[in-house]
């Protein structure tokens, strides 16, 4: 059985729905600047690129050396902010200031290209680490579909947390550190 809005009920719909576009609309608009005053950045505003504000390109990366030269800046943003999370840090973890540079947040531009930093080093080295132990042993494992990534360690955290074993009820357990393992017998 079909429903039918009745010609008044469709009409209150396209005026409630006007109303609520307009509404939207005037509350994203600019709002006027007294005669004569600087405009003034947006605080806590959407950044670009952010949930609600329009995408933004990033810039065409340089200087990689072992992710894909082929990839875009937008697709290296996606891989840093990855690694990030997953470590627990921020951009400035592995990447210098720009001296001089501020960006429209009001924090300094860093400058992705530049090699000072020995975390950037760590990174490169870590991710080719994972590469490998993905190709070479994770591809024999559960057909190829399990991966091991920044995140299987470290879980967000910047130097991963030793593990510690829960205690056993049953039989021997593992040795404490320093500790020798017994001699079977």
């Amino acid at each position: 059985m079909k429903r039918f809005l009745s010609p008044l009920s469709a009409a209150a719909a396209v005026l409630l729905t006007a109303a609520i576009v307009a509404a939207s609309v005037a509350a994203q608009s600019p709002q006027p600047q007294p005669a004569g005053a600087a405009a003034q950045p947006q605080q806590g505003g959407p950044l670009p690129g952010g949930p609600s504000g329009p995408p933004h390109e990033m810039p065409a990366p340089k200087n990689l050396k072992v992710l894909p030269k082929n990839l875009t800046g937008n697709q290296v943003h996606d891989i840093m902010e990855g690694w990030a999370g997953s470590l627990g840090v921020h951009c400035d973890n592995c990447h210098s200031v720009d001296p001089g540079k501020v960006g429209p947040n009001g924090r300094p531009r860093l400058n992705f290209a530049d090699d000072s930093k020995p975390e950037k080093n760590t990174a490169r080295l870590m991710y080719t680490m994972t590469q490998k132990i993905n190709d070479d042993t994770m591809s024999m494992v559960n057909d190829g579909q399990s991966k091991v990534t920044c995140g299987t360690c470290h879980r967000g955290h910047k130097k991963p947390e030793a593990y510690v074993p829960p205690k056993e009820h049953d039989g021997p357990h593992p040795p404490a550190p320093g500790e020798k393992p017994p001699i079977p017998r």
